[in-house]
């Protein structure tokens, strides 16, 4: 279900002034997306997107005061659509009586905000992207390595919080363990956090809750990082084929998002921490546009041409 954010959350967190048609402000913006009206000023509607919330700067409001006050209410009467979820003019400025008159006719919320027009698009812009981003909950840990955001899954008791665990001891820092809420912005990044309960808590079986940033320091912990890659670990299959070069490069889709996959199969002896941490860093050569695995592929296959040259 599309999420929602009512006008009167919008009055509260950025503190406007309710200029008038107060009765509108349960009125519901689901888009992220703010408007300055121009065209429309001159009379121009086509295609005017009613459903966003709707900016009036000094251009605006010194456009329609070269207007007589026919033009003005003509203006306003298409402006004050039942599809718009508030009007906000920006920088104090005065309401003209028009508008005034359609908001109250039609309940649409007039606001006003005494900062400049482009600050105040960018922190409502902001504001609304938090508010209206699709999210999900993963059973997982998160954790940032090298810089990566890592989500580490797999079953309950495969060692995840265990792994997290030896990486903040080896200097890494812990985002969410056991359950990561995860944001997706409008550029389509994964941002994941932990639920407020269990912020900086880990469990680890037999050894119950600890508190991270209380043992380790500030440092140990962050709240949200942006997630770069899934680790899955998995219980050693005998007969599953594992890739051995790297050159498989799978991913797993989150929300709306393909994030690479790199799985890792658990047996006893082998140290989890350190094949994350490498796993970390060989994700960064590859953004650098250096790869190991088809480097060596390539020079193998050059080899091999050679050595056929050789023998014929």
């Amino acid at each position: 279900m599309p999420k929602k954010v009512k006008v009167s959350e919008l009055v509260r967190h950025f503190q406007l002034e309710i200029i008038s048609g107060e009765d509108g402000l349960k009125r519901k913006i689901t888009v992220d997306d703010l408007y300055r009206p121009g065209l429309e000023m001159a009379g121009y509607f086509h295609y005017h997107p009613s459903e966003r919330v709707q900016l009036l700067g000094r251009t605006e409001i010194s456009f329609l005061n070269m207007l007589d006050s026919e033009e003005r209410n003509s203006r306003m009467v298409r402006l004050c659509h039942e599809e718009t979820p508030c009007i906000i003019l920006t920088r104090g400025l005065e309401a003209p009586k028009e508008l005034v008159d359609q908001s109250n006719a039609t309940n649409t919320p007039v606001l006003r905000s005494n900062v400049a027009t482009t600050i105040l698009s960018s922190r409502i812009t902001d504001f609304l992207e938090r508010k209206l981003a699709p999210t999900a909950t993963i059973h997982g840990v998160l954790v940032d390595v090298y810089g990566v955001g890592m989500l580490i899954t797999g079953g309950s008791g495969i060692g995840k919080s265990e792994t997290a665990l030896e990486l903040v001891k080896r200097g890494h820092r812990l985002v969410a363990d056991d359950a990561v809420e995860i944001r997706q912005t409008s550029d389509g990044q994964l941002h994941g956090t932990a639920p407020e309960l269990i912020r900086h808590l880990l469990e680890i079986r037999g050894l119950g809750i600890i508190n991270a940033m209380t043992l380790f320091g500030a440092g140990a912990v962050r709240t949200q990082k942006r997630i770069g890659l899934v680790i899955k670990l998995e219980n050693w299959q005998q007969d599953k084929q594992y890739d051995r070069l790297g050159l498989d490069e799978e991913t797993t889709r989150i929300i709306d998002t393909d994030v690479p996959l790199v799985t890792i199969p658990v047996r006893p002896g082998r140290n989890l921490a350190v094949i994350i941490e490498v796993a970390a860093m060989n994700f960064r050569l590859k953004r650098m546009g250096y790869n190991a695995a088809l480097q060596f592929t390539n020079k193998l296959t050059e080899t091999i041409a050679d050595d056929m040259d050789d023998y014929d």
